[in-house]
């Protein structure tokens, strides 16, 4: 049977990121057509529609025979400093987004299907070194908290029929930037060094993996509810750190960077450097899913090779 415009139209929001530029040419590879929500209203391009959803606005075409819609908008939650006003915009630019689509869907009679959601690991809060499964409980601080109303938002497209996956998604290792161009900077300065005890996880994944877990979730309908999104091995920071500069062929010659400078510099945010996540992708790994990059070293030689 032939496939149709509409079995193959994916509306991706958010998709300007590391994760979005990695689903784009995969969704094309597999005969999928995708689609962008843009906030840029200038940009003519088939695929590219506007929206803006502080302002409530989005084109009504970009809906129009969408087999599934995969929503990875939201503010960088490490972009800047977490003042109330960015915490308000941190929460509002990840819950207005699924809000403003439902409120679009629920005015439409041509659903897709399916929605595959972005979460965080942050979820889980400090977990320490007990080992984080999908069923474990929520854990505390703004992030956590964050993530709960992100969660509760997209669970609300299931009550029009529409199958909802939501991925809880570690600490992303791509050749483009975020957190691994962060780490690098001072290491290639020489002035890289562990991070307050350095013991804590870090449960991180290669984007070419989260790429292909959204994928999965978008092809194989017996994928619902929430699935953490991490290698299956984590790591602690001093591990991570040793291993960047091994790569950069950089000594380390600073002792670790104290856990109270960290919280005296950047306050509450300091959290997302010092917390703990060990997290295990289960229900993926139950469902038969095949990590690319299962292992650190793997996945830094992908992204860098050589040392640089």
């Amino acid at each position: 049977m032939a496939v149709t415009k509409k079995q193959r139209a994916i509306l991706i929001a958010g998709g300007s990121g590391l994760i979005g530029r990695a689903l784009w040419p995969l969704l094309q590879q597999n005969g999928l057509h995708p689609r962008l929500l843009s906030r840029q209203p200038q940009n003519t391009d088939e695929e590219r529609y506007y929206w803006d959803p502080e302002r409530g606005f989005l084109n009504p075409d970009a809906l129009n025979q969408v087999d599934a819609i995969v929503n990875l908008a939201g503010a960088g939650i490490a972009d800047r400093k977490w003042s109330p006003r960015r915490k308000q915009e941190i929460l509002e630019s990840r819950v207005q987004s699924h809000e403003l689509i439902l409120q679009k869907l629920e005015e439409s009679r041509d659903l897709p299907r399916t929605l595959v959601a972005a979460s965080a690991i942050g979820y889980y809060g400090n977990g320490g070194e007990t080992l984080l499964t999908e069923e474990s409980p929520a854990g505390k601080g703004f992030v956590a908290e964050v993530c709960q109303r992100w969660e509760k938002a997209a669970l609300r497209f299931e009550q029009l029929g529409i199958r909802t996956v939501i991925l809880r998604i570690g600490v992303v290792l791509d050749a483009g930037g975020g957190a691994l161009k962060k780490m690098m900077q001072p290491i290639r300065y020489f002035v890289g060094a562990p991070l307050g005890s350095g013991s804590q996880q870090i449960s991180w994944v290669h984007s070419a993996d989260v790429a292909a877990m959204i994928l999965r979730a978008l092809q194989d309908e017996s994928w619902r509810g929430v699935y953490n999104c991490t290698a299956p091995m984590s790591c602690s920071n001093r591990e991570l750190t040793s291993a960047l500069a091994a790569r950069l062929g950089r000594p380390l010659l600073l002792p670790s960077i104290p856990e109270g400078a960290l919280r005296l510099a950047l306050g509450e945010m300091s959290s997302l450097l010092l917390d703990s996540a060990r997290v295990s992708p289960q229900r993926a790994l139950d469902a038969g899913f095949n990590f690319r990059y299962p292992e650190l070293d793997g996945a830094l030689q992908s992204i860098l090779g050589g040392r640089q």
